[in-house]
């Protein structure tokens, strides 16, 4: 039997009959629009708690083509172009869609551009270079041949980024094209808030107004072929006006530059160690932001409405995490669920009654057309989502796109039907509860806290070559049995490491964000954690943790001492490594499977034979098993009494430390999958020295995991794949429980 409650259902016009039949089989008791939709008379009568997108800087073109200079800009960097002679031409819009942008003329170029000589990274003179506004070109004169140069120019952002993607996604035609608005202009700012003032008395019947989101675009940028051309779900590239740089500079005391903004053409990605003048303007673009939003989440409370944010479009000032978030007076947030770490990214979200997760697929026609099974992506999706959820409970679920698109195929209505009915069925036993975690694990990188459930990622949970060796850093804690919490290198060094922390875990690539970049120059940092692990603390590095780009005092990891590796960056070659021999059993690999002939194979081809630069220990052939992703060159143990688990190829995988009272781990490279999953478990357990509590509410197969909720009275097992598994379950007792799971499936026993 359907149960009901907890999810909300998308839907349109002309549709009533059928919204009503999948909203009973669905259980849904909210209904919603999506872009481009529109709820008629009919769907309201339905009875359903009603949600409207609600956008506050778009779908008002009559008042924006009256103000195109108020639309929102953004610093774009052309290409590099060389010089052959004493004077070069940058075009600005080459590699830039121009339906969407359009260079600012109307403010000052010599005030608010930039001309650089990328080969000296020189600031070149604004005497030197002009504008010619028919071509879009800057003339530079005084140019040195054989030199790269950029032009750093404002440009308006003329078509909404989000309302293009979607209208290029589902062939809009000529649909007219949705310009957006910047709130930082005074009468902007008054026609947004008048606006939305009226559309409240104008909608009654609004029960939730989820605003999608406020006021400024993550960075996303296309090219002349409406191809993207930079995406960063974090960026702040979007926000930028004269009235704001000059606000700004008041408000802090220097200027910033349009470099500050490109970055050199990085944009001031997430994974760029962030600098000061980045954090500064987002501080001084948060607070902007965040007074005009509680603005608006007062105006719904006062017209009887709660306020909903969307954690994604226009969501840039908002960072969710941030302390003071809770002062907003935003009822609930709604994100899209693409895997277990954006359903902890939401999940997790303080300061808010509720949180809501949007499923996938979207029902877009990029997924539901004749031929495709969306139900396949539907059930990996709620596999990927519920054990993150088991862990910290969302409130409620529901999907996104054109209902009537879902409808056309009968198998994943079905699908989404049973996801629904578990997804009550969690909440009703566990009273939405989050299971027992049994350590606590703390990640270290530049932007703690802030950016929780944030880090390894270039675009919402989509995969990208360079992230995926970091990602299961994160989306395997999100479904684990620990406590998670993100920290900060500045939380280190000014209050030290938190008593209750049982592991601290930094990785990533040198000179990132999640490493930390010149931060380790600092001597207290390296002290604190050092004390901290030889007092009997666990410190675990992926891939090249604790780096300095710059080689400095004969180390490239800071806390290779504490890891027991480090990585040679060809200064040192004249130094002989030596390896000790690979273990191939321990706890930490107990579960991994080694091919038997691999395994034989590794045994009799014995070790190489020391050699200048390197050293015994290296097995000939690999011994394999576990997937470390994108190889990290030439790591070697520090000295031989580092215990080796895996250093194939000549350099280490994985690697394991005594440390006065506390342990080191060191992995090279950690992408998700369910033995990745496992792995980690088993290192963090073993890295804090809590191997005796790690066999209770253990599963024998890593595709299933064990989730113990002790006030409820039970625990669950979950089969995190597409095919039956059978597993056994070690009690506390002793005893040992076997489960035969179904697919997808779920199983339940009490304590």
């Amino acid at each position: 039997m359907t149960s009901t409650g907890r999810f909300t259902l998308p839907s349109e016009e002309n549709f009533a009959e059928k919204t009503k039949e999948l909203a009973e089989l669905w259980g849904a008791d909210a209904i919603r629009n999506s872009d481009g939709t529109h709820l008629d008379e009919s769907v309201l009568a339905l009875g359903k708690k009603i949600y409207s997108a609600y956008f506050p800087t778009r779908a008002h073109n009559e008042w924006i083509t009256l103000h195109m200079d108020e639309t929102p800009q953004v610093y774009l960097l052309t290409g590099r172009v060389l010089a052959e002679a004493d004077i070069v031409d940058v075009p600005l819009m080459d590699g830039f869609f121009e339906e969407q942008l359009k260079p600012n003329r109307d403010a000052d170029p010599h005030k608010y551009w930039e001309v650089v000589d990328r080969t000296t990274n020189e600031v070149v003179d604004a005497s030197l270079w002009t504008l010619d506004e028919d071509t879009d070109t800057v003339h530079v004169s005084g140019a040195t041949p054989m030199h790269e140069y950029t032009v750093s120019f404002l440009a308006y952002i003329i078509w909404d980024p989000v309302e293009m993607y979607n209208h290029l996604t589902n062939g809009w035609g000529d649909k007219e094209h949705e310009i957006p608005f910047d709130i930082y202009h005074p009468a902007t700012r008054k026609f947004v808030f008048d606006t939305f003032e009226q559309w409240l008395k104008d909608n009654p019947q609004v029960d939730v107004v989820r605003f999608t989101t406020f006021f400024y675009q993550f960075t996303l940028l296309f090219d002349q072929k409406q191809r993207e051309k930079v995406v960063d779900w974090f960026g702040c590239a979007c926000t930028v006006s004269p009235a704001a740089l000059d606000d700004f500079e008041k408000e802090y005391g220097y200027r910033l530059r349009p470099e500050d903004f490109v970055d050199g053409g990085a944009y001031n990605s997430a994974w760029r160690v962030p600098r000061k003048a980045q954090r500064d303007w987002i501080d001084f673009l948060s607070g902007f932001v965040r007074t005009n939003v509680k603005k608006l989440a007062d105006m719904s409370h006062a017209a009887g409405k709660e306020a909903m944010m969307f954690l994604g479009d226009q969501w840039i000032g908002t960072e969710p995490y941030k302390d003071g978030f809770e002062d907003l007076g935003l009822d609930a947030v709604v994100g899209s669920i693409g895997d277990g770490t954006t359903t902890r990214m939401i999940a997790d979200i303080p300061g808010v009654k509720y949180t809501e997760g949007r499923f996938l697929p979207y029902f877009f026609p990029d997924t539901f057309y004749e031929g495709n099974d969306p139900s396949i992506e539907g059930l990996d999706n709620w596999r990927k989502a519920r054990r993150a959820i088991l862990r910290s409970p969302i409130s409620r679920m529901g999907y996104g796109g054109y209902l009537s698109l879902a409808a056309k195929f009968p198998k994943f209505v079905d699908t989404v039907t049973h996801i629904a009915d578990e997804f009550r069925d969690i909440h009703d036993r566990t009273g939405g509860v989050a299971a027992e975690g049994e350590l606590n694990v703390a990640i270290l990188n530049s932007w703690g806290k802030m950016r929780s459930w944030m880090a390894f990622t270039v675009a919402h949970a989509l995969p990208n070559k360079q992230t995926y060796s970091y990602y299961g850093i994160l989306e395997s804690p999100s479904g684990m049995r620990v406590n998670v919490r993100f920290i900060s290198f500045d939380d280190v060094l000014e209050h030290g490491v938190a008593d209750d922390i049982d592991v601290i875990i930094n990785g990533g690539p040198v000179d990132t964000a999640f490493t930390g970049g010149d931060v380790w120059k600092n001597p207290k940092l390296t002290e604190t954690l050092r004390a901290w692990v030889r007092g009997g603390g666990a410190f675990v590095g992926v891939g090249e943790p604790s780096s300095l780009a710059r080689f400095q005092a004969g180390r490239f990891f800071q806390l290779a001492d504490v890891l027991g590796v480090d990585e040679e960056r060809y200064q040192t070659l004249s130094v002989d490594k030596y390896f000790p021999t690979v273990t191939p059993e321990h706890f930490i690999t107990a579960d991994v499977h080694v091919d038997p002939a691999a395994r034989e194979a590794w045994e009799k081809a014995g070790y190489r034979i020391p050699l200048s630069g390197c050293g015994g220990g290296q097995g000939i052939k690999p011994l394999g098993g576990i997937d470390f992703g994108e190889p990290v060159a030439n790591t070697f143990p520090v000295n031989e009494d580092v215990t080796l688990l895996r250093a194939d190829g000549g350099q280490v995988q994985l690697a394991v430390n005594e440390y006065g009272k506390g342990r080191g781990v060191y992995v090279s490279g950690l992408p998700y999958s369910a033995a990745n999953a496992r792995l980690l478990e088993r290192i963090l357990f073993w890295a804090s020295h809590n191997e005796d509590k790690y066999t209770a509410y253990s599963s024998t197969n890593p595709e299933c995991e064990v989730a113990v909720f002790p006030d409820a009275g039970q625990y669950c097992v979950i089969n995190n794949t597409d095919r039956p598994q059978s597993t056994d379950v070690a009690l506390p007792d002793g005893s040992v429980e076997h489960f035969d799971l179904d697919q997808s499936a779920i199983a339940w026993r009490n304590l």
